[in-house]
C-alpha cells in the first residue's frame, strides 16, 4: 500500500523536519517550520540533549531574562511538536540546528520518537541557494526514494551527488527503517541571500499544503513576500550589473518553462483554492 492518497495527499502521521544551518539558505526552511508551529498551534512534546551533538563553540548558548525576570540560558536544541491541523491525522514538526557530531545517533533518537508517534512519512525541508530571478515563482523540488510515491505523486528520485547535509542523513536513516520518505528543496536566489526570504516560505508552505492536504494561514506572509520582492527590485535599480543579470535569469527561466501553466499546474492551484474556500474563515480560507 502506498503512503499517499487519491489526490497526491501523504498518509499521516507525517512529520516535517528542518534544520538551521547549512541545508537552510535564507531561513526559509526553518521560517516554514516556525510558520507552522504558529498557525497550527504546536505544543512541543519531547526535545533532544544537546549536549550529545552540538559543539557549543560553534553554535553557542544564548543568555537573557527568562520568565520571572532572572537570567537564563537557552540552548541550542532540537525540539518536536505536534500539530492537529485539521480533521485527519497530527503533524510532527521537526526543528532544530544541524548537529555539529554523532549524526546517526541523533537521527536515530529522532526516528525513535518519530515511531513512537506514529509517524509513516517523513519529509525533510531544506532550501539552496540557486540561479533564479526573484521575480519568477521560486521552484520547490520534491523528490523521493519511494516508489509507490515516486508514482502517486509524479515526482522523481533525487540525482544528486555530493556532500549532504543532516536532511540526507535523516531520509536515509528513515528509509532504512521502512519510513516514506519525501524531500523538499526551495531555491533561494543567490544574489538575496541574506535571511529573511518569505517568498521561498510561502513556495514551501504551498506544496506542503499539497502534501498534508490542509489549507495553511498565511498570516502577513504574501505582504511579506510582495515588500522582499520589492526591496529587491529596488537594489536591481540602483546596479546595472545585478539589473542585467536577473533579466538574463529571467529569460533563462522563462524559455525552460514555457509553457509555464499546464492544465497540471491550474488544476492544482484551483484544487488549493476549492479547498481554502471550503474551510471557512478561521481555518485558513478566506477571511473577506
Amino acid at each position: 500500500m502506498t503512503d499517499a492518497l487519491p489526490g497526491g495527499r501523504l498518509r499521516g502521521p507525517v512529520l516535517l523536519a528542518a534544520f538551521e544551518g547549512w541545508n537552510d539558505a535564507g531561513s526559509a526552511a526553518t521560517q516554514t517550520l516556525a510558520h507552522l508551529h504558529e498557525v497550527w498551534g504546536a505544543e512541543q512534546v519531547d526535545e533532544l540533549d544537546p549536549e550529545e551533538f552540538h559543539d557549543f563553540q560553534v553554535n553557542r548558548p544564548t543568555v537573557g531574562p527568562g520568565p520571572d525576570g532572572g537570567r537564563v540560558i537557552s540552548w541550542p536544541s532540537t525540539t518536536v511538536a505536534v500539530a492537529e491541523p485539521g480533521a485527519g491525522d497530527p503533524v510532527v514538526l521537526v526543528h532544530g540546528i544541524e548537529p555539529s557530531m554523532r549524526w546517526r545517533r541523533y537521527c536515530t533518537e529522532l526516528l525513535d520518537i518519530a515511531e513512537r508517534l506514529g509517524v509513516r512519512t517523513v519529509v525533510t525541508i531544506g532550501a539552496l541557494l540557486a540561479d533564479v530571478p526573484h521575480t519568477r515563482p521560486i521552484p520547490v523540488t520534491t523528490t523521493t526514494e519511494d516508489h509507490g510515491l515516486q508514482l502517486a505523486l509524479g515526482v522523481e528520485p533525487s540525482t544528486y551527488e555530493g556532500p549532504t547535509g543532516i536532511v540526507g542523513v535523516l531520509q536515509h536513516a528513515a528509509s532504512l527503517r521502512g519510513l516514506a520518505g519525501v524531500s523538499l528543496w526551495s531555491a533561494v536566489p543567490h544574489y538575496v541571500a541574506h535571511p529573511p526570504s518569505p517568498k521561498a516560505t510561502l513556495a514551501l508552505l504551498a506544496r506542503i499544503e499539497e502534501l498534508v492536504g490542509v489549507p495553511v494561514p498565511l498570516g502577513d506572509l504574501p505582504e511579506d513576500a510582495e515588500a522582499w520582492q520589492h526591496g529587491v527590485d529596488e537594489l536591481a535599480a540602483e546596479d546595472t550589473e545585478i539589473a542585467e543579470y536577473v533579466a538574463q535569469l529571467e529569460e533563462a527561466k522563462d524559455t525552460a518553462d514555457l509553457p509555464e501553466a499546464t492544465g497540471e499546474a491550474i488544476a492544482r492551484e484551483f484544487e488549493r483554492y476549492l479547498r481554502r474556500r471550503d474551510r471557512g474563515p478561521g481555518h485558513g480560507g478566506p477571511t473577506a
